[in-house]
């Protein structure tokens, strides 16, 4: 559905009246081509009585509940055009999302995903430390949230070390060694925010060794809930990060395996952006009427990049708030 002119525009160039125009015209393309190819998108379609040929702003573009991934294999391909099925991070024994992707939705996603990320990263590619083990891509059709983030962020990185062994264990001997051979050179980190905290922070800390990772960029994602136990607040989890290794740029980021590609990075004022090929409402809880800015809401996701599965216009199950 995207062209490569759609594709070369700079991810945060267009003024609101101009994304609002594109985002109309690809949603609304997307609506009708995922309402002809997924029966059970026509159906839900359908029973609202929603006329896809009578859209007037995507906000009025019937959202999905994102856990319905969970509980149908929705597509809008067919099944022999499937290059890439994602799946969620989910706790033993939790259903799990599956998410389609044929070679065209797939090769979007990157190159999108690149844009965004080189914005702020710059264009060229820099030694990487993964901060993760690389046993969670070893199965390459059948990817989890965190093997899809690793192998999508992995583009950005020359030299790639990755943190942790197969036991979880930090790899300390080798990241003096690669940290030895990039010395002077900025260095991208990656990981999923709770498996930082856990494997990397915390063996840091009681190890005793304190890499200079002051030239380090530190990419992070994923992983909030599970640190909400541990009371651990964003401001908290940077500052610890500097403690142990002296990083000062660290940004988080939002985004879900049912939308992949299309990220929400945190500015050095801590508030996510969205980019030109998506955006966020957030929704009333009673009535599901479109929040004021600065109000808290469900959040809605939309992405102009799901094509082969109706991903597109999604109710997630965080709440959140729209600045402006």
């Amino acid at each position: 559905m995207l062209s490569e002119e759609d594709l070369n525009i700079s991810p945060y160039s267009l003024i609101k009246t101009e994304k609002n125009a594109f985002l109309n015209k690809h949603l609304t393309a997307l609506t009708k081509h995922h309402y002809e190819n997924c029966p059970e998108y026509k159906k839900i379609l359908d029973s609202l009585s929603f006329d896809v040929n009578n859209i007037a702003d995507y906000t009025q573009i019937p959202f999905l509940p994102v856990r319905l991934f969970k509980q149908y294999e929705l597509r809008s391909v067919e099944k022999e055009n499937v290059v890439k099925t994602l799946t969620s991070s989910g706790t033993t024994g939790q259903q799990v999302s599956k998410i389609f992707l044929d070679k065209s939705t797939s090769a979007t996603q990157s190159k999108v995903l690149t844009k965004i990320v080189s914005s702020f990263l710059g264009k060229q590619r820099v030694p990487m430390l993964i901060l993760d083990t690389s046993s969670v891509i070893k199965d390459r059709a059948m990817f989890s949230a965190r093997g899809a983030g690793i192998l999508g962020f992995s583009i950005f990185g020359t030299d790639r070390l990755y943190a942790l062994d197969e036991e979880m264990n930090l790899n300390v001997d080798a990241i003096k060694a690669f940290l030895e051979k990039h010395k002077g050179e900025t260095i991208f980190l990656f990981g999923f925010t709770f498996m930082i905290w856990q494997h990397f922070y915390k063996e840091l800390k009681a190890s005793g060794y304190k890499p200079d990772l002051s030239n380090g960029v530190l990419i992070h994602g994923g992983g909030w809930k599970k640190l909400v136990s541990e009371a651990v607040s964003p401001q908290d989890f940077k500052k610890a990060l500097n403690y142990v290794c002296g990083i000062n740029h660290v940004y988080d980021y939002y985004g879900m395996v049912e939308q992949t590609g299309t990220i929400y990075v945190e500015c050095d004022c801590g508030h996510l952006h969205t980019s030109i090929f998506s955006d966020v409402i957030c929704r009333r809880p009673k009535d599901f009427s479109v929040c004021d800015y600065g109000e808290e809401g469900i959040i809605e996701v939309v992405s102009v990049l799901p094509e082969s599965y109706p991903g597109h216009v999604l109710l997630t199950e965080d709440t959140g708030v729209v600045l402006g």
